[in-house]
This record gives C-alpha cells, sequence and structure tokens, in this order.
C-alpha cells in the first residue's frame, strides 16, 4: 500500500511538472510571438498629414510610400523599432558610452573608453545647429520609432533576457548612431598614433622610412597608373626592437580578415544600357541582426513627380546610406584618411586644470561625467577637455585627442539630400557637405558620367604637416578648421571610364595631401578590383557583381612562391611535416581562397609566420603602451616590407640569425599552430579557418541559444587582399551593382534578413543567396503584406 501511494503522488509531481514546463513554455512562446512585428492592416497614427503604406514582399523588404517626406520618416522609423529596436540600442549606447546601464559593471571599460569623448552632449550640440527641415524629419521618425515600439505586444526579446525594459528613443540618438559609425571606422586611429609615435621615439630617421613606406608597388590610384615609389635605401642595421618572434602561436592579426570596403563604377560607354553602372560592397563586422535594412521610400518632390530611393539603411535614422535614387546611385567605401592628431601638452604641476599648449597656457573644461550602471548606482567619470579635444594620459605624459568627430559638422543630416540629387554633379556636392565618417563616394548617373569624392569632414592642415606623431613644434596644434566644400579632392569623368576604391591610397598627385594616410591598405585589392574592371565593355550588372566574387589568390599567390623555394631538398630532409607542408602548397592549390584549399592556408600562414617571427615582440610591447596596438596598424604595409627584406637579406637586421632560418621558423610555426591537438596538416583547408559565425551578441553570453540565434555555418570562399573579402565575422556586409533608372536589373544581396527577431520568417530571408554568391534582385519582388498609417 505505501508503496502504491508513492506511486500515485510521484505520478502527480511528475503531471504537475509537466503541466508547468507546458505553460512556461506556452508563456514564453506567447511573449516571443508578442514582439513580433505588425505586417498588415491598419494604424492610426498621430502627426500624420497623410496615409502612408508599408508594402513588404516575401522577404519582408518594404517599399514606403506617403505624400509628404515627413509622413515616411514616421513610418520608417516605426518599422524600424518593431523591427531592429535592439540594434538601434545597442548603436546609441556604444557611441554614448552607456552599455553598462543595460548590460552592468562588466561594460563599464567600454563605456569609459567612449564617454572619454562625450558624443551626446555633442549630440544635443548638432540637434540645436540642425535646419528646421532636417529636424522636423527627425522629429517625425522619433515619434514613428517610440510609437512603433509601444505598439508591440510585448518588449523586445532581448530586454526580456536581461530582465529590464527598453528606454525611449530621442533625436540625439539618431545623432549618436552615426557615431557609433565613426567608432568603428576610424576608432582605431588614435592607437595607430600611439604606435607610430613609439616607434618613431625607438628608431632612427632612416630606419623609420623604410619600415613606414608611403606607398607601395600594389596601389593603383585614380589619377595615375601608380603611386611613383622611390626605393628608401635600405639602413644597414635594424631597430633594436626588430626581428624578435612572438613568444605565443599564432594568434592575433593571423585571423584578421578585417579591411575596409570596396566600391567600383562604369562610365555609361563601357555598360550595355548606357548609363554608370554603380557596385559597392561595405566590408563590416557582420552579426544578427545585420547593420543594414533594405527599404524603398516613395514620396512626390517639389513638382509632384513621384521619387523612388532604393538601397539600405542604417536603423536610428530616416536615411538611406547607399543605394538609387533613379537619377544618380552611389555607394562608400571607408576613406582611411588622418583624422586623428594627438597633440601633446605640458601639465602645470601647482594645478590639475592648466596645460600649456602651443598657443600658451589655458584653463581646461572638467566634467563629471554619471556612468550608469544596471542594479548599481552610477559611475563617476571624469573627463577633461582642452580647446583641442578631450585629454588622454598614457605612459605618464597628457596629449589632447584632436578627432575630426568632435568638429562641428561630423553629423547631419546631409545624406537625405541625396534623396534629390538630380546628377552627378549635384550628388557630389552633396557628399562634400555631408556629416558622416569621411567615406570613399563612387556615384554614377543616368547620363552615364561617374564621378569619385569624399563624402564627410575633411580637416583643413597646416602647410608641413607631419603625419607620424609626436609632430614638431610647429604644427603641434594639430589640424585647424574643416576644408571647405569646393576644396574638397575629386575625380569626375575619367578618360578610362572606369573608378574603383578599396581603402588603400586613392591619389598619386598633390591632392592625397588633403586626406593624408590614417592606415591605408597596401593596394593588393584595389589593383585586382581595376584590373577586373577593364576586362569589362559593354557590360551588364551581372559582369559587374561579379568583380566582387573575384577570390583568386593573386597576392598570395607570390608567398606561396617563396615558401617553395625556400622548402628545398636540405629543408625537408628528415622533416616529415615540412615535406608535408611543401606537398600541399604544390597539390592543394588552385588559384583562388577556395574552401577546399590547404595550399592557401599554408601559404597565408607563412606569411603571417613571417610577421610573428619579425614583430611579434614589438606588438606585445605596443600592446601594453595602448591596447590593440600594434605593428599592424602602424603600417598596413608591412607585408611589402617583409618581402623586401626577403629578397635583400640584409646582414645587420638579424639578432643572431639567418633569413632562411626565419623563413623556416615561420613555416615550422604554421604547422604547429595547424596541427594542435593532434589535427592532420592535410585536413587544414581554408573553409575550416574560413566558417562564418555570424550570430547574436547573446550567443556569446548564452551560448545555448546558438541554434536559434545564429546562421548556419558556412565555410567561405575569399579573404582579405581580394575582392572577395570574406572572415569568420566580417565581410561584405552588403553587394550591391545598380544602374540609376534601370533598377529592375540591379542586385542586392546581404547576410541577414530584414527582421531581427528568430521566429520571424525575415530572420535569415536571402542570406542563402550572399552565401552562394547568387544575384538577388535589388528591388523588392511581390507584395505579400500591406500595412497602412491614416492620420487620427
Amino acid at each position: 500500500m505505501a508503496l502504491g501511494r508513492v506511486w500515485r503522488w510521484s505520478k502527480r509531481v511528475l503531471l504537475v511538472m509537466l503541466v508547468l514546463l507546458f505553460v512556461s513554455a506556452l508563456a514564453l512562446w506567447v511573449f516571443l510571438r508578442g514582439s513580433l512585428p505588425r505586417l498588415e492592416g491598419e494604424v492610426s497614427a498621430n502627426g500624420l498629414a497623410e496615409a502612408v503604406s508599408v508594402v513588404r514582399d516575401a522577404q519582408g523588404i518594404p517599399t514606403i510610400r506617403g505624400k509628404h517626406r515627413n509622413d515616411v520618416a514616421y513610418a520608417t522609423g516605426y518599422i524600424h523599432a518593431q523591427e531592429r529596436f535592439f540594434q538601434m540600442d545597442l548603436l546609441r549606447r556604444v557611441a554614448a558610452g552607456e552599455l553598462a546601464g543595460l548590460f552592468g559593471a562588466a561594460a563599464l571599460d567600454m563605456d569609459r573608453e567612449h564617454r572619454f569623448h562625450r558624443f551626446r552632449a555633442r549630440a544635443e550640440a548638432v540637434l540645436a545647429r540642425l535646419p528646421t527641415s532636417d529636424k522636423q524629419m527627425l522629429e517625425r521618425y522619433v515619434a514613428g520609432v517610440n510609437e512603433g515600439l509601444a505598439a508591440l505586444k510585448s518588449r523586445p526579446f532581448e530586454y526580456g533576457l536581461l530582465s529590464t525594459q527598453p528606454e525611449p528613443w530621442q533625436a540625439a540618438d539618431s545623432m549618436l548612431v552615426v557615431w557609433a559609425m565613426y567608432f568603428d571606422l576610424q576608432g582605431f586611429q588614435e592607437r595607430r598614433e600611439f604606435a607610430r609615435g613609439w616607434l618613431k621615439e625607438h628608431t632612427s630617421a632612416e630606419q623609420l622610412a623604410f619600415l613606414l613606406p608611403e606607398a607601395s608597388v600594389y596601389d593603383a590610384p585614380l589619377d595615375a597608373r601608380d603611386v611613383p615609389v622611390v626605393p628608401v635605401a635600405t639602413p644597414a642595421v635594424s631597430p633594436s626592437w626588430f626581428g624578435f618572434p612572438a613568444s605565443k602561436t599564432m594568434a592575433g592579426i593571423a585571423f584578421r580578415s578585417s579591411v575596409g570596403s570596396n566600391n567600383w563604377a562604369l562610365a555609361g560607354k563601357h555598360s550595355k544600357a548606357g548609363a554608370a553602372i554603380v557596385a559597392n560592397d561595405m566590408h563590416l563586422g557582420i552579426r544578427l541582426p545585420h547593420i543594414w535594412y533594405r527599404a524603398v521610400i516613395e514620396y512626390p518632390d517639389a513638382t509632384g513627380k513621384m521619387r523612388r530611393i532604393a538601397g539600405v539603411t542604417l536603423p536610428g535614422g530616416p536615411m538611406v546610406v547607399v543605394g538609387s535614387n533613379g537619377q544618380v546611385a552611389w555607394g562608400f567605401t571607408n576613406s582611411y584618411g588622418d583624422y586623428l592628431d594627438l597633440i601633446e601638452l605640458e601639465r602645470d604641476p601647482t594645478s590639475s586644470l592648466r596645460f600649456k599648449t602651443s598657443a600658451g597656457w589655458e584653463t581646461v573644461a572638467e566634467w563629471r561625467e554619471q556612468l550608469p550602471v544596471k542594479g548599481e548606482e552610477a559611475v563617476e567619470y571624469r573627463v577633461l577637455e582642452s580647446s583641442l579635444g578631450p585629454i588622454r594620459q598614457v605612459g605618464g605624459r597628457y596629449y589632447a585627442v584632436r578627432w575630426i568627430a568632435h568638429a562641428p559638422g561630423a553629423v547631419n543630416m546631409g545624406l537625405t539630400q541625396l534623396e534629390g540629387a538630380q546628377d552627378l554633379t549635384a550628388a557630389l556636392a552633396v557628399a562634400n557637405r555631408t556629416g558622416i565618417p569621411a567615406q570613399n563616394m563612387v556615384a554614377g548617373d543616368t547620363a552615364g558620367r561617374i564621378g569619385w569624392t569624399i563624402a564627410g569632414p575633411l580637416p583643413q592642415r597646416r602647410a608641413g604637416w607631419e603625419d607620424t606623431f609626436p609632430y614638431s613644434a610647429a604644427v603641434r596644434q594639430g589640424w585647424r578648421d574643416l576644408r571647405a566644400p569646393n576644396e574638397y579632392p575629386r575625380v569626375v569623368d575619367p578618360a578610362q571610364g572606369r573608378l574603383w576604391t578599396a581603402n588603400s591610397r586613392q591619389l598619386a598627385g598633390e591632392e592625397y595631401s588633403k586626406l593624408g594616410d590614417g592606415g591605408t591598405d597596401f593596394g593588393a585589392r584595389a589593383r585586382q578590383v581595376r584590373d577586373g574592371l577593364e576586362t569589362l565593355t559593354q557590360a551588364d550588372e551581372k559582369q559587374v557583381h561579379a568583380i566582387g566574387l573575384d577570390d583568386r589568390a593573386l597576392f598570395i599567390s607570390t608567398w606561396r612562391d617563396r615558401a617553395i623555394k625556400v622548402l628545398d631538398k636540405e629543408a625537408v630532409d628528415g622533416r616529415p611535416a615540412r615535406a608535408e607542408f611543401l606537398q600541399l602548397l604544390q597539390t592543394s592549390w588552385d588559384g583562388h581562397a577556395s574552401t577546399s584549399s590547404v595550399g592557401y592556408r599554408l601559404a597565408r600562414g607563412y606569411l603571417y609566420g613571417l610577421y610573428a617571427e619579425l614583430f611579434g615582440r614589438i606588438d606585445a610591447q605596443l600592446g601594453t603602451l595602448v591596447e590593440k596596438a600594434d605593428f599592424d596598424v602602424a603600417n598596413p604595409r608591412w607585408p611589402v616590407v617583409i618581402a623586401r627584406l626577403l629578397d635583400e637579406k640584409p646582414v645587420g637586421w638579424l639578432q643572431g640569425r639567418d633569413w632562411r632560418a626565419v623563413e623556416l621558423a615561420a613555416i615550422d610555426r604554421t604547422i604547429a599552430d595547424l596541427t594542435a591537438g593532434g589535427k592532420p596538416l592535410a585536413a587544414a583547408n581554408w573553409g575550416e579557418r574560413n566558417t562564418a559565425r555570424i550570430s547574436h551578441p547573446f550567443v556569446k553570453l548564452l551560448p545555448m541559444l546558438g541554434p536559434w540565434l545564429s546562421a548556419p555555418a558556412d565555410p567561405m570562399p575569399g579573404d582579405e587582399n581580394m575582392p572577395r573579402v570574406a572572415g569568420p565575422e566580417f565581410g561584405q556586409s552588403e553587394r550591391m551593382v545598380v544602374s540609376p533608372g534601370k533598377e529592375e536589373q540591379g542586385i542586392l544581396t546581404m547576410p541577414g534578413g530584414q527582421s531581427g527577431h528568430p521566429l520571424s520568417p525575415f530572420f535569415l530571408a536571402g542570406h542563402a543567396d550572399w552565401v552562394k554568391g547568387e544575384p538577388a534582385p535589388f528591388l523588392p519582388g511581390k507584395p505579400q503584406y500591406t500595412l497602412t498609417f491614416a492620420p487620427k
């Protein structure tokens, strides 16, 4: 009887537990479903002048149509909030230094680093200066964001996991989204300055000129066939810090695939349709939800004619970032100009707020910033700001950080004016007045004209400027003002009818001094894009699209040749691992960064092994000066330097080793790295390393969410020094090809879908086309869902 009672009670307890589990699962399901966006029906909205429709296709790509631009801005904000509010929240918090308010004290270090710039206060100042029309558009966008967020049946799921509530959107937050991109695109320049400054103080002038070349044989400028490279004589001896290997197996830069972006254009004389064709793939960190949100916006211009602007938007703002307005198409790549100066200051020993600049003594401002921390008291953070910028203390010395991002005009709503640009001339003029991180803008119009310029603020520098810190006394105030738009460099209607940029040096002539070198790429990718473009005549969009899928290993093949040469009979005798390395270089090689190629991975490993052997120790030393500083950020042209050293083999440059030993050590380092844990070398194909890790940020916090919040782990062809840039968490954030006025033939793919919600059918919509390199349509497909906003 006792056993029977126990059994009956056990069954009851089990049943109760199952019911509770079911109820919990049902509640979770209802909660998650409640944060899905509304796709159909009618919404009554305050402040609308007239009705607006949002028509989505099967992938969730909206066409937002209204009779007034501000009404369209409202609807854009509404759907941004419902699909991507958590992403928007992260962007504003990253820029303002407010992440700890969401994630707790673990985020305080990043918050301190970013609050140093006080961008929220600067955003409020920007709002005060906005033209009335821009301010009204932004106010309607903000209203749409907050009403879209409030209309969700439950808060976005991320806030449920964090046990917190989303905070309303403010107009200043839309400005902060742009500053988040400044961190992404120019944030490395401060550590670059410190790294180059350390090198300058520990290296002779002759050694520095050799190690930090201003151009390379790979550069493919827009105004000449090449950049004339005058070889600097190789110094007899190396700096004392050179030639010491890293103490660990390969890490750091060997696993980077994170360089810039590509854009290019064909003039009408080279296109089948006679209009220009513009292509763009912006290289950024890839995660879920994806950074871009595709959209088409339609509204009448001043004459009543319907205007259509299509492309990608950045959630947080009401404008199309890159795309086409039917008359002009445009795309961006990061320009890598010199946009940040470090100005050393002298501190008054009797006053903590008095500092001396080249203009004399001044009393600096003191700001006591409050950093909110989830579940705890706010933390105070002290910022000192001089007339030249906020003050950083490093190694017992004081520096004003004079960054273009601090300048009035660094952020504005200028991109919206591209919507009405009628031709190339108008579009280039808009670009020069736009407040975004300075970008290479390539544009083309329906008449077949093409042009390049810089979109975003440029510094006006003094004559005799030096771009390697610390600077001479004559130029210690850094840049003065912003450059006037009519002084910007431009290349318009080039004779060859082709334009391209890929983050390398854009110009060979004197106009390049208006940009300066802020870490440009060494040019192999740009040259491959240019050479591919030169094969195209009477091209269509698919042929232009293929340029961005070019994964030929033209650059790495030269390093493969070097590795094969050094692995002679003496090097491999009695060394079976080296013999296998040589065999795989020869047999598992197809000339591409293909996923099945072992030879590609080995040749690339050899190059980065050389870097570790020659610059490994200095990287560790620079990293103690400033976090993430290394020789690579000081000089992205280091492969050219290593190649020259291997060709010349200067005797006085190595500490107790010869150059052959260094090369073999790089190969042995690669072997050790790839066979760690007993893995066979023959299994180390490129796809094993270059496997996509595209996921929501929460996957790192809660790995069990990976199956629901991640894209498939696809092996990815491509790499950094070729047009098809691809890495596990970095790569082509979109692939766009469009001819203005011919948008129906255009191409646009992205690695992530429209929605940030894992239960949405749009979460990964279009991802497969991006992985395969398939040319998907630029414009939305057939209407599937219609949401209407009606004035209350």
